[in-house]
């Protein structure tokens, strides 16, 4: 199956400084959507993993674990407690079984020693769910993500409000503590941006993007 959809940022680049530059958006249609309130949720400074189920039939199915690419190699102390939440896990469950096919669940494994994830949760690592993708492209709307979630009984990602790109971009200027986060003065990574019905592109990819704090930061310096 295929790996997650590299998430761009909204604005463009100066390529000599590496800052964004407002105003510029990466892409055309984010100045055509502008206007639109956007599903925004909390982006989480962790690793890309995802779980895939190859579902045969009701009764034969397996699971596998996988970091953002196959390349990509999942930390020993993650790889444990994904087995522990998952390895009895039974898709029946949580899906309605109708015919032979993949799902990807996808989320973020964060904690203590990936990236600054002691900031989150100081001496364990979990898991929280931000993506479902039935097949190659039916990807499920918020609802059924939270419905998902709390089936599994995992986390799912903060939603953090329905905004416009405008609005947005203050909200992660502005900063914000991290929802998820033991440590109370830790700044949220910013926010990453779906439109509520998953439009896509011309090239049939979905529209979405990410805002972070820190390139704000960054304008600063």
């Amino acid at each position: 199956m295929a790996d997650y959809q590299k998430i761009n940022t909204l604005f463009k680049r100066d390529m000599n400084t590496n800052k964004i530059i407002l105003g510029e958006y990466t892409f055309d249609y984010f100045k055509t959507l502008e206007n639109i309130e956007w599903e925004c949720t909390e982006k989480i400074d962790g690793t890309n993993i995802h779980i895939d189920i190859e579902w045969r039939d009701m009764n034969d199915w397996s699971i596998s674990f996988h970091g953002r690419t196959e390349r990509a190699n999942i930390p020993a102390h993650l790889a444990t407690k994904l087995h522990q939440m998952f390895d009895n896990f039974n898709p029946n469950d949580v899906f309605t079984y109708k015919a032979p096919c993949t799902i990807q669940i996808f989320g973020e494994g964060y904690g203590v020693k990936i990236q600054k994830g002691g900031n989150y949760i100081s001496n364990d690592v979990d898991f929280i769910l931000f993506d479902v993708r039935i097949g190659n492209n039916i990807w499920l709307q918020r609802e059924s993500l939270e419905d998902i979630a709390r089936k599994m009984g995992v986390k799912i990602v903060p939603l953090m409000g329905y905004m416009t790109l405008l609005e947005a971009i203050e909200f992660v200027k502005n900063g914000f503590v991290s929802t998820i986060s033991e440590n109370r003065q830790y700044k949220a990574e910013g926010l990453v941006l779906k439109t509520r019905d998953g439009l896509l592109d011309r090239q049939g990819n979905r529209i979405i993007t990410k805002i972070k704090t820190i390139d704000f930061e960054n304008l600063k310096k």
